[in-house]
Formats: C-alpha cells, structure tokens, sequence
C-alpha cells in the first residue's frame, strides 16, 4: 500500500483559516472526499486536477453510508493515492474521525490527522465572544445536539452558572432545546447566540435569550449555539465599544497607514 489518507480539518469556512499544512496536503491530493457542510469557499480551491467527491450524508448520492466512505479512501490508499478526506471544523470533534481511523488501522492503511479551527472557535470569534473569561465563565462544554440514541442535553443537570455551552449542530429545534435548556437548570434570562455560516461572507448572528429562542429565525447550516452569562457579558461591551467605533475605526486606519510596514504586502489589511 503506497497511498496514504489524511483527515484534514476545513476549520468553519473561511479559507484563510486553512492551516498552511492542511492547504499543501490539499493542493497534493490525488482525490478529496469532503463532507457537505464544507464551505463553498474552501470547495473553490482545491486543485482542479483532484477527483473531488462530496460524501456528505445530505448529498445528492442517496444512501451513502460511512461504510462506503471507508471503503472509498482504503480503497484510494491501495491504489497508491493521495487521500484528503475533508471535514468541516476539526476532524476529531464531532466529525466521526475515530471511526475512519478504526477502519483505516484494521486495514493497514497509513493516515495522519490534520487539525483544523473548530467551528466553536470561528463562531466565537465573529461573535467577539470569549468562550472563557475570569469575570464570567470558567468552563466549556462542548456538546452536539443530536447523539446516537438521543439528543445530547437530556442528561445534563446541575450546570454551573460559570459555565458556557458551545452547541453543535443545534438544527432548528429550537423550542425543544430551550425546553432541553431550563431542564437542565439553565435559566429562560441566560443569553444565547446563534451564529450561522461562520467566518464566511454569508454569516448571520442572532442574538436571544434561552427563554425566547424558539423565536429565533431558522439559521442555515451549519450553525452552532453559544449560551451562557458570557454571551451576554459580551454583548455589552459591543454596544458600549459601538458608541465611538467610527472614531476608534479612523484611528487604527491612520496608525496602520503610518505603518512601515503598510506596503509591504500592498496595503494596510484594515478594513
């Protein structure tokens, strides 16, 4: 066996939150198998010469199984190919990762693992939400809301109030998580945010609270749900930074153009 297979993390959407391995491994694959939720952007540029092939359980090619996507990539590994098997965020969250590297192991098949940005981070980021903060919140907890065998807050109880709660793949069931929410112990005042298409140029943020979320507009996928007292923190710095943002944006305009290094690269990078 020649070939070798990488799980390559995507990140959320962004290309230029590729990590620089992940991009060199992509531009030198033989074939990518990707999943559907990686972004169009990322899908734009990988190299025409790849055999590209959406493996996402919501494609177009019904009744694709992860059985048949194992079998895929030990069979291009065989062949003596180089695999990308793409995966929106990070491979080892919520991506089924341990399973293609339990069927890549038994078949002998050499694989690295390429880390990507979570979507966690990315939409955290766009939202300008510390997932931590001394003053708020000292533990993270991510959670998927769909698990095998059942959606993953009913046996959550007893929550710390220190506590923010990163959802993955929340749907738009949002009347039974907010139900899932208040069982849990997690009160209807607690702000949330739901953040859609993250990092790329189609991103929605809404935010709510954990008692108004089942009137939160339906976001597209993939999304992800931020809830906690730092979700609230965080809005209002934004609504305090809001008051002098045009004058504070003209000052790092004027500081970036007296840079030296403002032409290096044809320009400032301050939008």
């Amino acid at each position: 066996m020649r070939g070798k297979v990488y799980l390559v993390g995507a990140g959320p959407g962004d290309p230029e939150l590729l990590t620089r391995k992940a991009w060199r491994v992509l531009q030198s694959a033989d074939v990518v198998l990707h999943d559907d939720l990686v972004s169009e952007e990322i899908l734009r540029v990988l190299p025409p010469a790849a055999q590209i092939v959406n493996v996402g359980k919501r494609c177009g090619a019904k009744g694709i199984s992860q059985l048949e996507i194992n079998h895929w990539m030990v069979s291009c590994a065989r062949e003596g190919k180089i695999v990308a098997r793409l995966k929106s965020g990070d491979p080892l969250l919520f991506g089924r990762a341990g399973e293609e590297m339990e069927a890549l192991r038994q078949a002998g098949a050499e694989f690295e693992v390429i880390p990507g940005v979570t979507a966690a981070l990315g939409a955290a980021a766009s939202a300008r939400i510390s997932l931590t903060d001394r003053r708020y919140a000292s533990r993270v907890v991510f959670l998927t809301a769909h698990r095998a065998g059942g959606t993953g807050l009913k046996n959550e109880r007893h929550i710390a109030a220190d506590t923010t709660y990163v959802i993955y793949m929340p749907g738009n069931r949002y009347a039974e998580l907010a139900a899932e929410l208040q069982a849990a112990g997690i009160g209807v005042e607690i702000p949330c945010v739901v953040i859609s298409r993250a990092t790329t140029k189609n991103e929605l943020i809404s935010r709510t609270t954990v008692g108004k979320l089942s009137q939160c507009p339906a976001a597209a996928s993939p999304s992800l749900m931020i809830v906690g007292s730092i979700v609230g923190a965080a809005a209002s710095e934004d609504a305090r930074e809001g008051e002098v943002s045009e004058e504070l944006s003209l000052e790092i305009l004027s500081l970036a153009l007296q840079h030296p290094f403002h032409n290096s690269y044809g320009g400032s990078g301050v939008e």
